[in-house]
């Protein structure tokens, strides 16, 4: 199976990660189909063969850039600081959905230079779609052998807006914030699908509270908001910079179709 990508200029490395994405979700879909073991990282978060080998995958394919790849499977010595140029990558996210068999677990891969994501794709294997961003280019989703333009919905009421959330880590704080703001429809969302769906208009909020989010588990997600004319932002607003020493989102993230940002941000900021 091989994709080219949708856009006018496509950046030299946009080929090296949709083909990365492709081997790796295949890879991947053959240990989804088996029994596998699940063990723990010394953060107690589940780890199994498909996020290994994904990764190990996705590497060798990377390589090819002669660009540094921070992972979240590999430790960070931080070489990649003296770089203005690195792939980010997630092998596996949402290992719970994965191992849960949800369905809802993807493989995230983006380019970052000079701290802002410039390319991103997110692959969801159980359904053999890609979404695929490129800074300036637009943002795609590929299903069914052709790729379609993603764009956000316009919806500008709270209590209109359709809200993701995690299937797993949802806090009740969380959950008394978006009933503060008047939400009346909420769904439970694995992964970056999160995301994915407020870039094809299917959901308007998604956000998190919590400092335990990484720059892999949101790298790609920016760029797809961002190009599908969405929003990504930490709770106060504040935008986000990758390839950053620390890699923790330290004051959550708030991601939405854009119009009813500053409306979200503004409450949180009240409750301070």
């Amino acid at each position: 199976m091989s994709i080219k990508p949708p856009f006018a200029n496509p950046l030299n490395e946009a080929a090296l990660a949709i083909d990365a994405a492709i081997h790796a979700s295949k890879a991947v879909m053959e240990i989804y189909a088996q029994d596998f073991a699940i063990e723990r990282k010394d953060d107690d978060s589940p780890i199994t063969k498909a996020d290994l080998q994904s990764n190990q995958i996705i590497k060798e394919i990377l390589s090819g850039s002669g660009l540094p790849i921070l992972s979240e499977e590999d430790k960070d010595d931080k070489s990649r600081l003296d770089h203005e140029k690195i792939w980010i990558v997630d092998p596996l996210d949402g290992t719970s959905d994965f191992v849960n068999r949800t369905g809802e677990f993807t493989i995230m891969i983006a380019l970052v230079e000079k701290k802002k994501p410039v390319l991103g794709i997110i692959s969801r294997p159980t359904t053999n779609m890609f979404f695929l961003a490129q800074r300036g280019s637009g943002a795609f989703v590929f299903e069914g052998e052709s790729w379609k333009r993603l764009v956000v919905s316009k919806t500008d009421e709270l209590k209109r807006c359709n809200a993701v959330g995690s299937r797993f880590h949802l806090t009740e704080a969380e959950k008394e914030f978006f009933k503060s703001l008047g939400v009346e429809s909420f769904a439970s969302r694995g992964s970056s699908l999160k995301v994915a769906e407020i870039c094809m208009g299917m959901a308007d909020i998604y956000l998190t509270t919590s400092n335990k989010i990484k720059q892999w588990d949101t790298c790609a997600s920016y760029c797809l908001i961002t190009e599908s004319g969405g929003k990504m932002t930490d709770m106060y607003g504040n935008d986000i910079l990758y390839n950053t020493e620390r890699l923790n989102h330290e004051n959550g993230l708030l991601v939405t179709n854009g119009v009813v940002h500053d409306q979200i941000i503004k409450k949180y900021r009240s409750l301070d």
